[in-house]
């Protein structure tokens, strides 16, 4: 079975932020972790919009 999320980007290790792309759709999610505790949302724009990654991009890059 296919994942459906492919991690783009970390940065950090004991607090860790992480990007990951719903492949499915090419929405953008952030995860930031500090500790014992950790929080997933969507990754907004300057306008307030969910980051979505084009569809070419997921089939040819991602």
């Amino acid at each position: 079975m296919k994942n459906r999320f492919k991690k783009i980007y970390s940065q950090g290790a004991l607090t860790c932020t992480e990007i990951f792309v719903d492949l499915k759709t090419g929405v953008n999610y952030i995860y930031h972790s500090a500790g014992y505790s950790g929080g997933l949302t969507v990754l907004l724009d300057e306008q307030g919009k969910p980051v979505i990654t084009p569809r070419y991009e997921l089939d040819n890059e991602l």
